[in-house]
């Protein structure tokens, strides 16, 4: 019987999947610096974000047969290389699309109205400066009509694209490695639209977006840095759920001081699990843990998702 290590949880629906097709499923943590005595007993290997499977990992384990990542990016693979020893490196990018575009949207809706800061304030002085405020937060701004740059148009960018249409808004799609996405969006109740954008480049997006979300995996440097934040609009929003370090944070937080960016949304960081101190306390920024995947639905998608494609892969 293969053994598949499930070594940063899954959904119970996905693991009752991987047994019900024949597998022996450890679903017992094993701490990264006893994976290489313990994981070359193993056929196969599922991950999320905590667990490494590096170089010197994978040249420890002649039995591994798959990596799996239960999510989108592969930062914490060394793809190459897994591929190279004849490992296939699998990941789930259908499964948490919708969930990962919501939050987006969530972020989005809390800087136009103020609602991050709003929250923060309300217990310690909303009892006391009720009035001052409701002055200092009444000068939000609606959605309907605004600009979006969406960087990257892969799943998640289109499913946030299909949002930002729903509401309204201006869509500009930027993908170096696609020319037009087609979106159907579907209305409840309704016949489903159809939707064709071309996308533009980088440069141009950033002269024109009043709001700008990254959707790119971390290619080893940001991907909007003090050169990119110099031609865009002033005052313009910008929310991160993709990867940390695709943004510069330092670049960053020069753009909020000089009022380039009006307010940001950050889901993602580049020194995860402990985020700078002045990313975390600014007033500017509205935060998450790196919880854009984090719904039921979706990490149930996610557990089925990766059982299918393990199941495929050993088979």
């Amino acid at each position: 019987m293969k053994k598949i290590l499930i070594n940063d949880g899954i959904h119970p629906d996905g693991r009752k999947a991987l047994e019900d097709a024949g597998f022996e499923v450890v679903t017992e943590t094993i701490p990264q610096d006893q994976l290489a005595e313990k994981l070359p007993s193993f056929d196969a290997i599922a991950v999320r974000s905590a667990t490494k499977v590096r170089q010197a990992l994978i040249d420890q384990c002649p039995n591994l047969k798959v990596i799996a990542r239960g999510g989108v990016g592969l930062d914490n693979i060394d793809v190459e290389h897994a591929k190279s020893k004849g490992i296939q490196v699998i990941n789930t990018p259908a499964a948490s699309s919708q969930a990962v575009a919501e939050l987006v949207f969530m972020h989005l809706f809390s800087v136009a109205r103020f609602g991050y800061e709003s929250n923060r304030k309300m217990p310690s002085s909303g009892a006391t400066n009720f009035k001052g405020l409701k002055k200092g937060f009444s000068k939000g701004f609606q959605l309907r009509g605004k600009t979006i740059g969406i960087i990257g148009m892969g799943r998640i960018g289109q499913e946030t694209a299909r949002i930002a249409l729903g509401i309204g808004m201006n869509v500009l799609a930027v993908d170096p490695f696609v020319q037009e996405v087609n979106l159907s969006i579907d209305i409840a109740g309704a016949s489903s639209t159809a939707v064709t954008l071309q996308t533009i480049g980088l440069d141009e997006m950033l002269g024109k977006a009043d709001i700008i979300s990254l959707h790119i995996p971390f290619l080893g440097k940001p991907a909007l840095g003090t050169e990119e934040f110099g031609k865009m609009k002033k005052g313009m929003v910008l929310i991160n759920a993709s990867r940390g370090g695709t943004v510069d944070e330092d670049a960053l937080i020069a753009a909020l001081a000089d009022g380039t960016v009006l307010t940001a949304g950050l889901d993602v960081f580049l020194n995860e699990p402990t985020p700078r101190e002045d990313l975390l306390n600014h007033p500017k920024i509205s935060l998450t843990p790196h919880i854009g995947a984090s719904t039921v639905e979706a990490q149930r998608n996610i557990g089925l998702e990766l059982a299918e494609k393990v199941t495929a892969a050993l088979s």
